[in-house]
């Protein structure tokens, strides 16, 4: 072997060496969807909407499993006035744009009104909540998160009822367990799990 191939080889397979092995399973198992996909109006990325907050749907649009945890999006119809507690994510930045209906999104110390074409921004670690104004029509928002974390899973464990009758310290231990914290109250009318 020439003594050029050798310190390339010896170089690259220390670099290799270096990464960790846990590094590599994650490059490795990084699968994205490979086809582009159309969701109808009305319906969901699995084909099962997640129902929760006192009526509230979501329809998936675009799931963490597409884009291997980089972005979760959905579109949600709120029925009723109201929203979550105040809450920061750890490391998700949050954007919505409504639809229709009006809402009022607190970022930080800011308070946005935001009604049909209007879009907020919300960075991570920045607290922030909002509230559907009107209680007599529906509303509709499309919410992303990006990366996805676990945010998908969370709404589903809500869904299927896994957090029904639980205490609010075990609420407290799903939200982090689940890459965000309640750090204050809601705006208005809290709607629940």
């Amino acid at each position: 072997m020439k003594r050029n191939t050798f310190i390339h080889t010896s170089i690259g397979a220390t670099a290799l060496l270096a990464i960790p092995f846990e590094g590599i399973a994650k490059i490795l198992s990084k699968v994205r969807e490979k086809k582009g996909y159309k969701i109808d109006s009305g319906n969901d990325r699995a084909s099962k909407p997640i129902h929760l907050f006192e009526g509230d749907t979501f329809y998936t649009k675009v799931s963490t499993a597409d884009t291997d945890g980089d972005l979760y999006v959905y579109e949600s119809t709120r029925v009723k006035k109201g929203g979550p507690n105040l809450h920061v994510h750890y490391e998700q930045d949050e954007w919505w744009y409504i639809l229709e209906g009006e809402f009022q999104i607190k970022v930080g110390d800011q308070l946005f009104h935001a009604k049909s074409g209007d879009s907020v921004f919300g960075p991570r670690g920045i607290p922030h909540t909002f509230t559907k104004i009107d209680d007599d029509t529906p509303a509709k928002m499309i919410t992303t998160f990006q990366p996805a974390g676990k945010m998908e899973a969370c709404f589903q464990a809500l869904s299927d009822g896994l957090m029904k009758g639980k205490t609010e310290a075990e609420l407290d231990k799903f939200r982090k367990e689940h890459g965000f914290e309640r750090v204050g109250p809601p705006l208005d009318y809290y709607k629940k799990f």
